[in-house]
């Protein structure tokens, strides 16, 4: 009688995973056929993430070992070759048909977090081992790993190793969401951002040589005039770039007030430029207040910077016309009866709009702008004039600026320039304008900080954050909220100089020991 033979492993292993397949796309149509509320969905998002990670460990470990098995030092007995490819990345793309930057992506997290073999035949740690068991661990996500790997694995690092290793171990804990810097899983942006600051930290001295390579590739050009318009070209110095864009945000930004820029001769009158679209760029059509047309705004973004650059040379010479960020957003005219406004209720008017405003937008623009009290008699005639009440002015909204970096959420991307100041103990119910009871905030969190499950408090002048329960669902824990890249340095540097403190104390201790 003849034994049955095993199944071979290969083919089991294939097997379960095409099982796993027909269950993930039985979940996707019940999932499309059902109705969810808003917490089951995003309760699903949730999980899927969790599957999501674990299949991307897979598939981070199978690219790494396609990487090593089309190594270059084995020829024409690497793997890719033999299939057919000039590369793995070639390789990985025609199996999974993914892009050449995902491919590349899973080859650098792969080769990073793969133990490797000396040519003694001894095994190597992996360079990013903790980094390896957290992906192993479904614990982190690809695009956070190679934010890490990205990170840390430049060319130009010269850092000690075990510095290395501290920031990597640092950064994975962040984007587990166990550092004591955020109050939640960090998401593969930051990360990105807190890698660099840890390279600021461990090899300051790596900036140098990226500024004198950036001065050296410094240029600007004007090419050949055409009928089309003359190129403009060249490579800006990093702190040039940002304080272009920074005048760019200044004309751009929603919060400023309308800039005038030159309109095609065809559709512009009489003498001089008129007043184009508005600085949040929306499209706007209708006349001016001489009842002349004015062309509706459909420029992208490319020809409204065009158009503000050409604003910023014409008004070089007289920098005071340059649209203020920093002091106040744009005055506009809110009225609201004072009762409605302290109970809650009710509506408020902005002047310029039918359209009534809720009592939550007008303390949001009381609380970004300010106030002055108006008292009507019965029959309408102003009998007492308060005096204007700003809420932040300039010199504050700085310092917060300082202290806050840009939108204190984490994982908001708006910048500090375009954010709203918002008082913590809320500015109606007495709260004080000061700079321990004011973050920043972007125009989106601001309009909806009381609903959306983020909670903010002040401690010790220092803004905290805890996030919602559909973002965290295990720790839900106070933690400061920065993204001021000198404050992050700070924070690094003082846990980097206590490490190292700690270490020096234990060599010690163990010499006394031994003496």
């Amino acid at each position: 009688m003849t034994e049955p033979q095993p199944e071979r492993h290969d083919e089991q292993l294939a097997a379960e995973l095409a099982a796993a397949l027909v269950l993930l796309r039985q979940f996707r149509a019940r999932l499309h056929a059902s109705s969810l509320t808003d917490d089951e969905l995003l309760l699903v998002v949730g999980v899927v993430a969790e599957v999501d990670k674990a299949l991307g460990s897979i598939a981070v470990a199978a690219a790494g070992e396609v990487g090593d098995r089309s190594r270059p030092s084995l020829g024409g007995d690497r793997l890719c070759a033999r299939k057919g490819c000039r590369t793995a990345s070639e390789l990985l793309q025609r199996i999974t048909r993914v892009s050449s930057a995902t491919a590349s992506k899973l080859l650098r997290v792969g080769e990073a977090v793969r133990s490797g073999i000396s040519m003694t035949g001894q095994q190597l740690p992996a360079r990013f081992a903790v980094l390896g068991a957290a992906l192993g661990d479904a614990e982190v996500g690809v695009d956070a790993a190679n934010a890490i790997v990205a990170g840390l694995a430049v060319a130009s690092l010269r850092a000690d190793p075990s510095a290395v290793e501290a920031a990597e171990a640092e950064l994975v804990q962040a984007a587990i969401g166990d550092s004591s810097e955020c109050p939640v899983p960090a998401t593969a942006d930051e990360l990105r951002l807190q890698a660099a600051v840890w390279r600021s930290v461990i090899d300051p001295d790596g900036v140098e040589p990226d500024e004198e390579r950036a001065m050296r590739h410094r240029s600007l050009s004007l090419g050949r005039a055409t009928s089309s318009g003359v190129t403009l070209s060249g490579v800006l110095l990093p702190e040039a770039a940002a304080r272009l864009q920074r005048l760019f945000d200044a004309y751009l930004s929603p919060v400023t007030k309308p800039v005038a820029f030159p309109l095609d001769s065809a559709s512009a009158s009489g003498s001089g430029p008129g007043l184009g679209a508005g600085s949040d760029g929306g499209s706007r059509s209708g006349s001016d207040v001489a009842g002349r047309p004015v062309p509706t705004d459909d420029r992208s973004r490319g020809q409204r910077q065009h158009d503000v650059f050409l604003s910023i040379l014409d008004s070089a010479s007289r920098s005071a016309e340059t649209p203020s960020i920093g002091g106040a957003p744009a005055t506009v005219v809110v009225s609201v009866r004072e009762c409605d406004l302290a109970d809650g209720t009710g509506v408020g008017w902005v002047d310029g709009s039918e359209v009534p405003l809720s009592v939550r937008t007008v303390r949001q623009l009381v609380c970004a702008g300010g106030v002055q009290r108006v008292m009507l008699s019965d029959e309408g005639r102003i009998v007492r004039l308060g005096v204007e009440q700003r809420c932040f002015d300039g010199r504050q909204r700085r310092a917060i600026t300082l202290r806050d970096g840009g939108c204190v959420i984490p994982g908001c991307q708006v910048p500090a320039s375009w954010c709203e100041n918002h008082h913590v103990d809320e500015y109606a119910a007495g709260g004080p304008t000061h700079t321990d009871n004011g973050v920043l905030l972007c125009w989106f969190h601001h309009r909806t900080i009381d609903h959306s499950g983020w909670e903010i408090r002040m401690h010790a002048g220092v803004p905290q954050i805890k996030a919602p329960p559909w973002i965290d669902r295990h720790h839900r824990r106070w933690a400061p909220a920065t993204k001021s890249r000198t404050r992050l340095t700070q924070a690094l540097a003082e846990r980097t100089e206590d490490a190292e403190r700690t270490e020096d104390a234990e060599r010690t201790e163990g010499a006394e020991r031994a003496e």
